[in-house]
């Protein structure tokens, strides 16, 4: 049976990002290139995100519990020892070990979410249940796949990290977007309309610190789409780009999580 818990704000609030060692310069390619078939290296699995693409049981026949929405793939995280599980009903985790390639997978927590669509409330127990049966694992060109002692095949495509593209761990940052973009200048974009943000630090209770100053950000932040009217506060992975173009910023915003969100004006 698995264990369910709830994940907690300050929990969520102050957890560190996973450190990877700092890539040697000049190596981009290879870092962002799974391991060639017939081979299996334990250290590269957290340098992608592994995103369901096939599953078939034993007999065959594809495992629709695992696909409750074909535009949002399953998605399985490793990182420090445990395993995550995103884009199913509630965010799922726990750890894991290996032994060679065989896989053990411990105790799974999960967020404690009811959805309204049955197929991703399913999907929870069809992923979960297949994790914590454990199996091996082999990785076949660009996907890993995991094989269950049930004789089911999953087979997930690996999508590098923004540590791996970016060439190290980013620095965890917070910053509150205001729900309005505003006028500013930009050189080769007339009329361009700025994201209105300022930093937000945290103490350690995950109770406020600090708050900077209001300031305009160019760019576009990855993974959050900015919707007019709601206010949001977001932690962040910032990473420094190496050689960025000459119109670019050398600076990158990945999202990590929406911390707060409020309806402001609509």
């Amino acid at each position: 049976m698995r264990t369910l818990a709830l994940l907690t704000l300050p929990a969520l609030l102050l957890a560190t990002a996973c450190t990877q060692a700092p890539r040697t310069p000049g190596s981009a390619d290879a870092a962002t290139a799974p391991p060639a078939a017939g081979t299996f290296d334990a250290t590269r699995l957290g340098d992608y995100h592994w995103r369901l693409r096939q599953a078939t049981d034993s007999d065959g026949n594809r495992i629709d519990a695992l696909f409750p929405r074909a535009e949002l793939p399953l998605q399985v995280d490793f990182a420090d020892g445990r395993v995550s599980v995103s884009n199913a009903c509630n965010h799922i985790g726990g750890s894991y070990a290996l032994d060679g390639n065989a896989l053990s997978v411990g105790n799974l927590v999960q967020t404690q979410m009811a959805c309204v669509d049955a197929a991703l409330m399913q999907s929870d127990d069809a992923i979960g249940e297949r994790l914590q049966a454990g199996g091996t694992l082999r990785l076949d060109g660009d996907d890993l796949v995991l094989a269950t002692p049930a004789g089911d095949t999953l087979r997930f495509n690996g999508v590098p990290t923004p540590d791996t593209r970016f060439g190290g761990p980013g620095e965890r940052v917070f910053l509150e977007v205001a729900a309005r973009r505003v006028p500013c200048h930009h050189p080769l974009m007339p009329d361009h309309r700025c994201l209105h943000v300022r930093e937000i630090t945290y103490a350690d209770n995950g109770t406020r610190q600090s708050t900077g100053e209001w300031g305009f950000l160019y760019q576009d932040i990855e993974g959050y789409t900015h919707e007019p009217g709601v206010r949001n506060v977001l932690r962040l992975n910032r990473y420094t780009i190496a050689n960025p173009p000459a119109d670019a910023s050398s600076i990158a915003y990945v999202l990590d999580m929406v911390v707060e969100s409020e309806v402001v004006d609509r």
